[in-house]
């Protein structure tokens, strides 16, 4: 046998040992959500059996509850509450970020490294210490309960960790396309929309996935700060916990539901995001 096949056999071993431990650690992640849909589809009294029942009769209940079939709260303004405050407060993040992380990149400022550090250090700060003060400003101003006040609140939360990442993106753009653009008379404006954006597209696609979830998931704030007009998707959900009666079948279901929009998100922009994380990893 020649050294070369000698070499080759532990490689491919290697290679399938860690093929079969990402399969092992998908199948973890998996296994919540996969136990949530199923409790979805039992009755309150199967679902809090315990051990769980299996073989359970399977059952639309806990969706037909949560859509408001009896007689309870629909879910429809909460859903269309997040769905507003996580698309305009993404949409406002990029529209910021973009520049900023031009100016920070191709364009670099004076200590540039000093400003992304600052950027990323008010992420250090706990979400709770400054809940009170919003609070305040939220009751002074009578902006409690109003959807906009999220959408302002996402934005300046989602927006550092954005410019952080679409500055590491928009470092790959050549100089020399946005020289070429810039000779033949294109001013700034033209030249991140028609020339920076679509090369860093798989970039933005990936800061935009992230800043929606973070938006969409974001409980604390949407709790304290809204009522029943700006009520949003998770704390909707929370008001299915009460302390009497059984509940787990129906908070599956809303949880499944409420990840729905996250999960299609995922799905679609899948490919853009494995090529925007993955970019300038490999020069």
């Amino acid at each position: 046998m020649s050294a070369t096949a000698i070499r080759v056999r532990p490689r491919r071993a290697r290679g399938a040992g860690l093929g079969l431990a990402a399969w092992l650690a998908g199948v973890v992640f998996f296994l919540p959500i996969a136990w949530m849909a199923l409790t979805s589809f039992h009755s309150e009294s199967d679902a809090a059996t315990n051990p769980p029942s299996f073989g359970a009769a399977l059952t639309l209940d806990g969706y037909r509850e949560f859509f408001g079939a009896g007689g309870g709260a629909s879910p429809w303004p909460a859903l269309i509450n997040s769905t507003v405050a996580s698309l305009v407060s993404t949409l406002l993040v990029l529209l910021l970020a973009l520049p900023a992380a031009y100016a920070l990149s191709i364009r670099p400022v004076k200590k540039w490294t000093d400003v992304l550090f600052f950027f990323l250090s008010t992420k250090m700060l706990p979400v709770v210490a400054g809940l009170l003060p919003i609070y305040l400003f939220a009751k002074n101003t009578g902006m409690l309960d109003n959807i906009w006040l999220l959408v302002i609140l996402y934005t300046s939360m989602n927006l550092p960790i954005a410019v952080w990442m679409m500055q590491s993106f928009l470092a790959e753009v050549p100089v020399a396309v946005i020289e070429a653009a810039q000779i033949d008379g294109a001013k700034l404006p033209t030249v991140l929309a028609r020339v920076v954006a679509p090369i860093a597209l798989p970039g933005i696609a990936a800061t935009a996935l992230i800043c929606f979830i973070f938006s969409w998931n974001e409980l604390l704030f949407a709790r304290v700060l809204t009522g029943v007009v700006a009520e949003t998707a998770p704390v909707f959900l929370t008001g299915f916990i009460t302390s009497q009666g059984l509940f787990l079948a129906k908070v599956c279901a809303a949880s499944l539901v409420i990840s729905l929009p996250v999960l299609a998100a995922g799905f679609a922009a899948q490919d853009k995001l494995v090529q925007g994380l993955s970019l300038g990893a490999v020069k």
